[in-house]
């Protein structure tokens, strides 16, 4: 960890919680009895970090540096997706009653969301010119990955 490694996450943090204020506002309109600004926030999100994450391997088809992966999957998409907020706003859901509403957003959000995540790193493996790129280990953050 060094200090450039921490202004590319703190930066990227900024970025990406900005971008997460204006999406939940933009998308106000529409989220009367469902959260829809956070399900597309986290769908968006994982989307992105799917597609970014493989494009950007060392043996994908656009590698970047170590701070690069860092500013955009853990401080732009770790500032950007909502996953407490959707914590909370399925909890104020129960609370209120709609069981059925919570398990909607519940299975919209996982559902949806791991689905953006696998096609962003499907559409990514295209861009890779078919490139059998797996990562082997679970990335926390922007650890070490395997390919083969």
């Amino acid at each position: 960890m060094s200090f450039t490694s921490c202004l590319a996450v703190a930066f990227g943090g900024a970025f990406g919680s900005l971008a997460r204020y204006l999406v939940s506002v933009v998308a106000q309109p529409i989220s009367g009895s469902l959260p829809w600004g956070t399900i597309i926030i986290n769908i968006a999100g994982s989307f992105i970090i799917g597609l970014f994450g493989t494009l950007t391997l060392a043996q994908g088809r656009f590698p970047v540096s170590e701070n690069v992966r860092l500013l955009v999957m853990v401080g732009i998409c770790g500032g950007f997706t909502t996953f407490s907020s959707f914590s909370l706003q399925t909890l104020d859901l129960m609370r209120s009653g709609a069981m059925g509403r919570a398990a909607v957003n519940i299975v919209a959000s996982v559902v949806l969301c791991v689905g953006a995540v696998a096609l962003g790193h499907f559409t990514a493996t295209y861009f890779n010119a078919d490139q059998r790129i797996v990562q082997l280990d679970i990335e926390e953050e922007s650890g070490p990955t395997q390919t083969s």
